[in-house]
């Protein structure tokens, strides 16, 4: 059976066609990784309340991978490295069995050691490794 994580990219402020363009960046950097698809979700939305995610679905990759521990932490690097890479950060939120991260304002110290504890959780829990 196949992992899926929903990606969503936001930036506060921004209109759709810049954050359209950032998920397009970021699909095509995911495209090079051994994964089976990076699509752009549809479906789901913003948390109730959540004023930031209201772009969400302009922002929105689903991302497919076998069981491998190593993909889905290869993806969940390759996020980080890229949110790191932007001049001005966006937010991120993961979902992946209903197990959410989101990053908004964090230095790059907590954001890294919030992605990976992320990645840790389903490399441990039946991601497959």
């Amino acid at each position: 059976m196949d992992t899926s994580l929903r990606v969503l990219v936001a930036e506060e402020g921004s209109p759709p066609d810049r954050v359209d363009e950032m998920t397009r960046q970021l699909r095509r950097e995911l495209l090079q990784l051994d994964v089976d698809d990076v699509a752009p979700a549809r479906g789901g939305g913003a948390p109730p309340g959540a004023r930031a995610w209201g772009v969400a679905e302009t922002g929105a990759l689903l991302v497919t991978m076998g069981q491998s521990a190593n993909a889905l932490r290869a993806v969940v690097d390759a996020v980080r490295n890229w949110r790191a890479r932007c001049r001005e950060r966006p937010a991120i939120r993961l979902v992946i069995d209903g197990d959410v991260l989101e990053i908004s304002e964090a230095t790059p110290d907590q954001a890294a050691r919030s992605f990976e504890l992320f990645a840790d959780r389903h490399s441990s829990d039946g991601a497959g490794s």
